[in-house]
């Protein structure tokens, strides 16, 4: 398959941080890029070849906020990071 390229518009996940407690756990949310940066580091593996450094509408069930310099993260799904979504 080959790479997907991140373009605004597109949809999808952002892994929310989650609490220092554990109150909450992280969590993916829609979001949709608002920019696309160029290319970031992965934080996962330290390859910048394949990571994309974007800007994202996130929206959460009871609220939405904007992140900018979010950085993919398809290797460990970091919190703080977006990835693609998974294919059902």
């Amino acid at each position: 398959m080959p790479e997907q390229i991140p373009t605004v518009g597109r949809i999808v996940h952002y892994l929310s941080y989650g609490t220092p407690g554990g109150e909450y756990t992280s969590q993916c949310r829609a979001a949709v890029i608002t920019a696309v940066n160029g290319h970031g580091i992965d934080p996962g593996t330290g390859d910048d070849a394949t990571a994309w450094d974007v800007d994202l509408a996130v929206f959460n069930p009871t609220r939405q906020f904007f992140n900018q310099h979010c950085v993919q993260g398809e290797a460990d799904h970091a919190g703080g990071t977006w990835h693609w979504p998974e294919r059902a």
